[in-house]
Formats: C-alpha cells, sequence, structure tokens
C-alpha cells in the first residue's frame, strides 16, 4: 500500500534591501536542511546581473543556492536545463528587475514562475524562493517582488540586513508583507557591516518593532562554524514556524 508523499514545506526569502544577504542567509537554511536529511531545492525566479558564459547568462547567487541545495562546491559547473530550473529569469546587467527585463524585451510571467516552483516542491521536502531586492522590487511597470510572493502563497522571511537605517526598512518592510496577506514566520539578523555601533541596542529594537526575537543573528563571518551552527539552529525555529502557521491556514 502506497502512501502520498508529504507536500513540501516552502518559504519565501525577503529581504530589507538589495545587497543585505538574502542568499547568505538562504544557503545557510539549505545547507541545514541537508544536514537534517532532508531534499531541498531553491528558486531565485529573477536574477539582474549575470556573466555570460559558454552555457549562457549565469547569475552567482542562483548558482550559490543551486550548489548549496546540493551539497556540492560553490564552483560547480550545472547543465542549462538545472539552471534554468532555479533561475528562469536571468538578466545581464545589474539592475532593477523592471529595467532588466524590459532592456531584454521580456515580460515576467508569474504563472509561469509559480507552475515551475510546484514541479520543483513536487520533488523535494523543502523548497527555498528567494526574492530579489527588497519586498516592494518592482518587476514590470504593474508588478513587483511583493506580487510574486502573493502569487506563489508561500509564508515569508524576512531578511534584515544590520547596518544604520535597518530600523526604518525593517519596520516597513514588515508592516508591507503583513498586509498582503502571507503567513509571517519571523526574521533573521545578518550582520552586514562590521563597523556599526550599538549593534544590541539595534537587535532589541528590532525585535520591539517586529514582534519576535530573531529566529538567527548570522555574524559577519560568512564561512566559519558560527554561521553553520546558526543557520542549523535558524532552520529548526523555522521548520517550527512554518509548522504553526500550518495548522493555522
Amino acid at each position: 500500500m502506497s502512501t502520498a508523499r508529504k507536500p513540501a514545506r516552502r518559504f519565501f526569502v525577503a529581504g530589507t534591501d538589495t545587497e543585505i544577504g538574502k542568499t547568505h542567509v538562504a544557503c545557510a537554511l539549505l545547507r541545514a536542511a541537508r544536514q537534517r536529511g532532508h531534499r531541498v531545492a531553491a528558486i531565485k525566479p529573477i536574477a539582474a546581473g549575470a556573466e555570460a558564459t559558454a552555457a549562457g547568462l549565469r547569475n552567482e547567487d542562483a548558482l550559490a543556492l543551486l550548489a548549496a541545495s546540493r551539497g556540492l562546491p560553490a564552483d560547480t559547473v550545472f547543465p542549462t536545463e538545472e539552471y534554468e530550473e532555479v533561475n528562469p529569469y536571468c538578466f545581464s546587467a545589474p539592475v532593477s528587475p523592471h529595467i532588466a527585463a524590459a532592456e531584454a524585451g521580456v515580460e515576467v510571467d508569474l504563472t509561469r514562475i509559480r507552475d515551475l516552483a510546484e514541479q520543483v516542491a513536487a520533488k523535494n521536502d523543502w523548497l527555498v524562493v528567494e526574492g530579489a531586492g527588497g519586498w516592494r522590487a518592482p518587476l514590470s511597470l504593474t508588478t513587483s517582488m511583493a506580487e510574486l510572493a502573493v502569487a506563489l502563497g508561500a509564508p515569508v522571511l524576512l531578511v534584515v540586513g544590520v547596518r544604520l537605517g535597518c530600523l526604518n526598512h525593517a519596520a516597513l518592510t514588515a508592516e508591507a508583507i503583513r498586509r498582503s496577506g502571507l503567513p509571517w514566520l519571523g526574521w533573521v539578523a545578518n550582520h552586514i557591516d562590521p563597523q556599526m555601533l550599538r549593534v544590541a541596542d539595534n537587535l532589541a529594537m528590532l525585535e520591539r518593532l517586529l514582534g519576535s526575537a530573531p529566529l538567527g543573528v548570522f555574524p559577519h563571518d560568512r564561512v566559519g562554524e558560527a554561521t553553520s551552527a546558526v543557520g542549523l539552529d535558524a532552520f529548526d525555529r523555522l521548520a517550527a514556524a512554518i509548522e504553526h502557521v500550518s495548522k493555522l491556514r
């Protein structure tokens, strides 16, 4: 007698801005999920800023997600079919997605991304979807990253880049996410400015503004054992949060 496999747990990684470590955090969570024995996959639906290779355009963040989900070195070369399953929309210029798409003559199709996410999720236990830029980063004149997240219907994890200005960015982003109607999983802090003053005070205010303690606080050192330990602990807390919100839906 066969039993149906449990649907993949999934979440959307949003950020308070661009270049605040969404990929770093997502990769740490992917590696932690693998360490817990899960089959994992990641999608970065849209990436602007890519290198031209013999196989086509390749985005560094998408490659990192693919390698982390497979437990392979970051410099692994992947076939085009495997890469495009992670990053279906890849643009060369490192500009806002709506500009990059318009310059390439491409219209981002949210239905295509949603269908791809379903196909990938069906083969895995966990699916991590990483956004591009901030929550309201435009994809066209009429759609933004927020509409993409809503189309996917996945709970949202917010990555807060800990630097001067993060309090305002985090509060506004969290407010917008909650207004979207998507389940709020919580947030993680990622230290991106080693020179930032009063870090502890800022983390305390973030807890107050966002209404909960962080699921993890990632250090500035991106490759040490501390990062791996934080990733594993954050994944366990994230799994519990997803279990909680799934019971409420």
